[in-house]
């Protein structure tokens, strides 16, 4: 995940007054594998198709 959109990411959730916990259960995974996600230290095919998921949430 680029920076801009772990950035768009963490606004998303504030705005929403949603923790990253949330997210994670939302998605199925764990609160470190969606912040490994986020910060860009996961990007495999698993991690990208977890990235679609996050923006169709989110609507980013």
């Amino acid at each position: 995940m680029t920076e801009e959109l772990g950035a768009k990411v963490r606004s998303e959730l504030f705005k929403r007054k949603m923790r990253q916990k949330q997210l994670a259960d939302l998605l199925g995974i764990s609160n470190a594998y969606l912040s490994d996600i986020i910060n860009g230290r996961k990007d495999g095919p698993k991690a990208q198709e977890h990235v679609k998921h996050i923006r169709k949430i989110l609507s980013i």
